[in-house]
């Protein structure tokens, strides 16, 4: 049968037969992970970087212990205390609270003397604890004048109450010796969703109370690691504790971070840094731009 309909569908088929195939569609390419490629380069072009500096740091300060010096609320409440203040006002803060809410627990009450730890910039802490649900429930105005020692405390005040009121409401008490049963990971992530609670101030608590290898980057350690090279000068502060983390290994962590605050208080100062007695002189990129 011939016909319009059939003249017509022959050039039709013919055109879809030279049509070229469908090309395959390419797969997105997933977006670079820019901290392993920057410890990849690292450890191409200035091998051994790491380990030359904890090296040279354990000369002049030697290798710290780990051993706990306070409770894992404790430990938080005083790292918010020192945000942004001087070690000596936070702990003056912190010893001040303590008195004005006495802890209830016999063995915390009992003056211990003056306590420190390495990796902490004060002169030492004298308290052990405090009743944390008092501190919680107490006038907003006395907790503030309490702690004005420390300084900022009209935001550090409604942030101490705003923590223990959630951790009381996430668990029914003020402690946080729960965090030291989980993987460092989700100890991590269940800090840092409590409002208040950034990643530096939750990786001081699950270090120094538990010793979970997780490292905190305060601006020391952040300015003393961007001099030598450890870490690129533009970075985020997530992406600053990222470059870090993946450089150690969990036996160094405590010791890097020790070290490296200590090396910025004492040696590599923001101002005027003491070049001319640090060990890691010669590998450091401020002491020799083109160092190796």
């Amino acid at each position: 049968m011939t016909g319009p309909s059939a003249s017509t569908g022959a050039p039709a088929r013919v055109a879809e037969a030279k049509r070229a195939p469908a090309r395959p569609r390419r797969r997105r390419r997933r977006p670079a992970d820019p901290v392993r490629g920057w410890v990849s380069r690292l450890n191409r072009y200035r091998p051994g970087l790491m380990d030359d500096t904890l090296s040279a740091l354990r000369q002049m300060y030697g290798r710290p212990d780990w051993q706990r010096v306070h409770d894992p609320t404790s430990e938080l409440i005083l790292t918010i205390l020192s945000a942004n203040s001087a070690d000596i006002n936070a702990e003056k803060a912190f010893d001040l609270l303590c008195r004005r809410w006495p802890s209830r627990t016999d063995h915390e009450r009992a003056h211990r003397g003056a306590v420190y730890r390495p990796g902490w910039g004060g002169v030492g802490i004298e308290e052990a604890g405090a009743d944390w649900p008092a501190v919680a429930d107490a006038p907003l105005d006395e907790l503030i004048d309490v702690i004005r020692p420390g300084g900022l405390a009209p935001t550090k005040a409604p942030r101490i109450q705003g923590v223990l009121r959630h951790v009381f409401e996430e668990r029914g008490d003020y402690s946080l010796e729960f965090l030291g049963q989980m993987a460092p990971t989700e100890a991590l992530a269940w800090l840092v969703a409590v409002p208040g609670i950034g990643r530096k101030t939750a990786s001081v608590v699950l270090l120094f109370a538990f010793a979970m290898p997780l490292m905190p980057v305060d601006r020391h350690v952040e300015r003393v690691s961007i001099r030598i090279g450890l870490i690129p000068p533009k970075k985020t502060a997530e992406q600053a504790h990222d470059y870090l983390q993946a450089m150690l290994t969990d036996e160094q962590v405590h010791e890097a971070h020790v070290n490296l605050i200590t090396h910025g208080r004492q040696t590599c100062h923001a101002q005027r840094p003491a070049c001319h007695r640090c060990a890691i002189a010669p590998r450091c990129r401020w002491f020799t731009p083109h160092a190796p």
